[in-house]
């Protein structure tokens, strides 16, 4: 089986390369990418086969997809603050960027696709846990852009017989999920500012929720997901059903770190959602024998992949 991982240099589409290539039905996995969020060295060492591109030029899409088996679309311009800053680019990247990745699919025999959505369709509905058939209400053009990613997805189901599957991604973390700049994940950024001997940045008063979700939990799910060809109509929560405050998480951080770290609140920002949790029943519906990895777990082996890169080391 070959698979095509549209962002497979980045951090979730790097992370998922590696256990599709562990599983022995998958003999090639194609990473497309342009390299805007992704880095090379993900990949290095791992069998992976770089495709440079970008999912807006058709001829790259097909040259990935040529004698694939399936597409897993990643690639995405991620963070809703940027969104916020530069709706255009959020909208050509995930919207446009998915329509494209689908047409390629269908030009190539009809590929099994599975796309990243992401919670933040549920917006301003403030009802827990979030369930796939309630009402989504996004708040920043981000999640305008991701509800359009799987509605397109499921669309070309429904009009083109295309088999498709819509993975809602809640908070994922984890190795490889890069620091450092402006549109950090929340996990990645305390690490990295712990790890510096810098206050953690909490935007409001911290008691905001997440369902944080390991990517390697998520990855054995989409990986799963490719090789028995799971698909659904419907979009599916990719997450356990957790709620963890960023005070929590801070503690929690603190235990895995051997000290407590300062944290400065300021001003919540525009976009975020206040709470997010997931209800997991259609997910475990076709994944009945996933199991999670605990957040402790998770961030244990987090903060000792980022030990071990060289800004970190003492």
């Amino acid at each position: 089986m070959k698979v095509v991982v549209t962002g497979g240099a980045g951090f979730i589409g790097s992370n998922l390369g590696r256990e599709l290539l562990s599983r022995p039905d998958v003999d090639e996995v194609i990473a497309l990418d342009d390299l805007s969020t992704g880095f090379r060295a993900n990949l290095e060492g791992t069998g992976i086969r770089l495709l440079e591109g970008t999912i807006l030029d058709p001829d790259a899409l097909d040259a990935a997809c040529d004698g694939a088996d399936a597409v897993v679309h990643l690639a995405a311009l991620p963070s809703v603050p940027r969104s916020v800053l530069d709706p255009v680019a959020s909208h050509h990247a995930n919207a446009t960027g998915t329509l494209e990745v689908l047409q390629a699919a269908r030009r190539a025999g009809d590929l099994h696709v599975v796309v990243a959505s992401s919670s933040s369709v549920y917006g301003a509905n403030r009802e827990l846990p979030k369930r796939e058939g309630m009402r989504t209400a996004p708040i920043s053009p981000y999640a305008v852009s991701k509800q359009a990613t799987e509605a397109y997805a499921m669309s070309f189901g429904h009009s083109y017989g295309l088999p498709t599957l819509a993975f809602r991604f809640f908070n994922v973390y984890g190795p490889l999920q890069s620091a450092g700049h402006a549109y950090a994940a929340v996990i990645p950024a305390f690490v990295d500012a712990a790890l510096r001997g810098m206050p953690l940045t909490i935007h409001g008063d911290g008691e905001q929720t997440r369902d944080f979700t390991y990517v390697g939990t998520v990855t054995r799910v989409i990986a799963d997901a490719v090789t028995r060809r799971v698909t659904d109509l419907e979009p599916v929560n990719l997450a356990f059903g957790t709620r963890t405050t960023l005070n929590a998480l801070v503690g929690e951080l603190s235990d895995v770190l051997g000290f407590a770290p300062q944290v400065e609140h300021v001003e919540p920002r525009t976009g975020d959602v206040r709470d997010s949790q997931a209800d997991n029943a259609r997910l475990r519906h076709h994944f009945p024998d996933v199991e999670p990895v605990p957040l402790r777990e998770g961030l244990e082996q987090t903060v000792d992949w980022f030990r071990t890169l060289p800004e970190y080391r003492a």
